[in-house]
């Protein structure tokens, strides 16, 4: 079941960074699991992953739910929303490509875009919903 979450991180880091639309408003190809230290601003990060067992009588499958973090230290929202929607506008452009498993339907549940006043950043979240079946 892990090894298709590893498949999927893998298919949107690789979609990600080749939209140029999104590269150009981070500055670069800052699309991250775990940022390194003192990245720069503005970046994205792959948040919290949950897997679920999705089988059914016939096939096996699974059920994904993660989160793409957005960071900006601009003034306002704006960064953080524009980065939100070019990433958005990407997953949902077309099917990812994944080795050995099938992604039956991938959605955007919730979005947020809120001022971390501990951090002193502007956070966007994006959460997903992804359904997955072994080929094999």
């Amino acid at each position: 079941m892990t090894a298709s979450a590893v498949e999927l991180q893998k298919a949107i880091f690789s979609v990600l960074e080749a939209d140029s639309a999104l590269i150009g408003l981070l500055g670069g190809a800052k699309v991250f699991d775990r940022a390194p230290d003192d990245q720069p601003f503005p970046y994205l990060t792959f948040g919290r992953t949950s897997v679920y067992d999705w089988s059914t009588g016939t096939e096996k499958g699974s059920e994904h739910l993660f989160t793409l973090h957005v960071w900006s230290k601009a003034k306002g929202k704006k960064e953080a929303l524009e980065i939100m929607e070019a990433a958005r506008k990407r997953l949902d452009a077309g099917s990812l490509a994944l080795d050995s498993h099938h992604l039956v339907n991938m959605r955007l549940e919730f979005a947020e875009a809120r001022y971390d006043e501990d951090l002193a950043v502007h956070h966007g979240l994006l959460r997903y919903r992804a359904v997955i079946e072994d080929l094999v």
